[in-house]
């Protein structure tokens, strides 16, 4: 596969998922999907690894604005090869109020082209290329947001979608 483009449907999903302690209801081995979601606009945030530093800044940007999605009924997701664990633990050190997507596997990441290979102090690497999808409710891609910076991104999705949500 390659990237999801905008206009088409973002490929399906079904993902184990890590949730905030007021949405954990279900237990931490649970799965999110496309299904879950249908009906209801999200933006989906793949970024490289929890509790690093660029992550840890993008991540927190969109907790902060958090309360502006939810007013125009956006759902936030965040998506990296890190399992539910490390997931649950940088919920709980970053106060992160939405779920986060485990691909341990790498299976979205790969089947979506997220992967390129770099050079990281000298030594061959396979980074995850950080890039946001901003999803309709009819699961339609609206935005590609690739290449991002994680510094300000957060307010860059919150544009779009009031730009294409209904108010």
């Amino acid at each position: 596969m390659t990237l999801p483009k905008t206009g088409f449907a973002l490929p399906d999903f079904d993902l184990p998922v890590a949730l905030p302690p007021e949405q954990s209801t279900a237990p931490q081995s649970s799965t999110l999907s496309n299904a879950d979601l249908a009906g209801a606009p999200f933006v989906l945030f793949v970024y490289p690894k929890d509790a690093t530093s660029g992550c840890t800044v993008e991540a927190c940007n969109f907790r902060d604005l958090h309360h502006e999605f939810r007013e125009l009924g956006v759902t936030i997701l965040g998506l990296s090869r890190d399992n539910v664990r490390s997931h649950a633990r940088f919920i709980e050190a970053q106060n992160l109020p939405y779920a986060l997507l485990a691909d341990k596997d790498q299976t979205v990441i790969r089947d979506w082209d997220l992967l390129q290979d770099a050079t990281m102090y000298g030594k061959p690497v396979t980074k995850v290329r950080r890039t946001t999808f901003l999803v309709d409710a009819k699961g339609i891609v609206r935005q590609v947001f690739e290449n991002v910076q994680p510094l300000g991104h957060a307010q860059e999705v919150l544009l779009a979608a009031r730009a294409l949500m209904p108010q």
